[in-house]
């Protein structure tokens, strides 16, 4: 299992605005893809000074899969030009690690 995480940032003011778009267009249009091998996609936002961050992580069953979704250079971030509309900065980067255990409580 292979974990992407990303960062990207913005400003108070447009961070409902970031959040809601990721939920309700980013993220069901890479569910709707349906990329063999992609599992789950986490959203974490928290406040740091004058921006708020938010980190993606991205579930998936082996770099292949990663490729299915990112393409060949598959550390290159995706960004949609509504998102990089409302973002200060971002990762251009991901990062791809290998999960080596995960414990699920219930």
């Amino acid at each position: 299992m292979i974990g992407r995480i990303w960062h990207g940032y913005t400003t108070p003011e447009n961070a409902d605005a970031y959040e809601s778009l990721l939920k309700s267009e980013i993220f069901v249009g890479i569910h709707n893809r349906d990329i063999p091998g992609f599992h789950e996609i986490q959203l974490f936002r928290r406040d740091v000074g004058n921006e708020v961050e938010f980190i993606t992580i991205m579930w998936f069953d082996s770099i292949e899969a990663v490729k299915a979704f990112a393409g060949e250079d598959y550390e290159a971030a995706v960004v949609p030009p509504k998102a990089r509309a409302i973002l200060s900065r971002f990762d251009e980067r991901s990062q791809h690690y290998e999960i080596k255990e995960r414990l699920i409580n219930g």
